[in-house]
Order: C-alpha cells, then structure tokens, then sequence
C-alpha cells in the first residue's frame, strides 16, 4: 500500500486492532500513558481469602449435602444464604444457582484428612471427576478440589489452628521446603 490511501487504511486498521485488544484506549499513546501511570502508583497487594462464595439451589439441602462430608460449624443462616466457619475464613453459600456445572473452574478446600473425604463421597455415591486430583461436583454443579492441608502452603497461623482444636496438624518434608525457599519456613 501506497500514498495517503495506505497511510488511511493502516491508521484504521490500528484502530480498529486497539479497539479490540484494549477497549477503551483512542490510541496506543494514550493506552502507552496509562501504562506507565500504572507502573508508577502503589498497589494493594493481594493476601488471601476471606471468603469463598458458591450458588446452591437450597440452602437447607446444601448444608446436609455438606455435612454429610465435612465435620463443620455453621456461622449463620438465612432463607438465602448460609456462612460455613473455616477458622478465620468461611465458605458462603448462595441461593440461585442457574448456570451449567462447572468443568475446570473450582476451589480448592483444604481439609485435614483428604482419605476421609474420599470415604465420605464414595459412601454417598459421590462420583469422583476423573484426572489426577480429588474433584467431585456438588448436586448444583459446583466443582470442589478437596487438598491436604500437609501437602501445601496454605498455613493457618498457630493461633487459627488452637481454635480450631487442629494443633496436630503439621507441613510434610515437600511443603516445608517449598515454604523454605520463599523465607516462610514454619517455626
């Protein structure tokens, strides 16, 4: 292409390119600015979880869906929701789940004793998603990641797991080390 008719056609085109790949930018220098803006302010950063919220047709049939799984303490409930204790987190329980179960979006929940759970679906009939980790669906579609808290990071402070009367729990050699090499070794 050639002349200002090229010169017109690359220029939308650019556009047209910016458009998609960062909608709401005029041009790249305006989207260059705001780049270099971003990298100069301060940012929160992210530290955890509060809170995991899932949708359930039924409050009351999700808590004994759940709780034929888990050893559990209630926080609350109402007609709509209902907040599972998890120490100093929770799981949240929504009414008005409408969407197609889950396939590879899911949460991963930490338990101290990942064999019992695996007990506790197959004696509920629960089937088990098939690949390399402990994935089941709830009746409403979610997918859960069932993780044991020895093989991973995660750490709930001392104080945490004296209230949660799990003070035996402890990290295996892989966690530890792991831990180690980002200078949060446990002790």
């Amino acid at each position: 292409m050639q002349g200002e008719e090229g010169i017109a056609l690359c220029s939308t085109l650019d556009r047209y390119r910016l458009s998609v790949a960062r909608p709401g930018f005029e041009s790249h220098h305006d989207y260059i600015e705001m780049e270099v803006a971003m990298a100069a302010a301060t940012k929160a950063r992210a530290v955890g979880f509060n809170h995991v919220a899932i949708e359930v047709g039924d409050i009351d049939a999700a808590l004994a869906f759940y709780g034929r799984l888990f050893e559990f303490k209630l926080r609350s409930k109402n007609d709509s929701m209902a907040f599972i204790d998890l120490g100093d987190q929770f799981l949240a329980l929504q009414k008005g789940r409408e969407q197609p179960a889950d396939d590879g979006r899911h949460f991963g929940l930490v338990v101290d004793d990942k064999e019992a759970v695996r007990k506790a679906l197959a004696d509920a009939g629960i089937k088990i998603v098939p690949g390399p980790f402990l994935d089941f669906l709830d009746p409403w579609g979610n997918r859960i990641e069932i993780v044991g808290y020895t093989n991973i990071q995660f750490t709930k402070a001392p104080n945490v797991l004296r209230g949660m009367g799990l003070t035996h729990m402890s990290k295996n050699e892989t966690a530890i080390k792991e831990l180690t090499e980002k200078g949060m070794a446990p002790g």
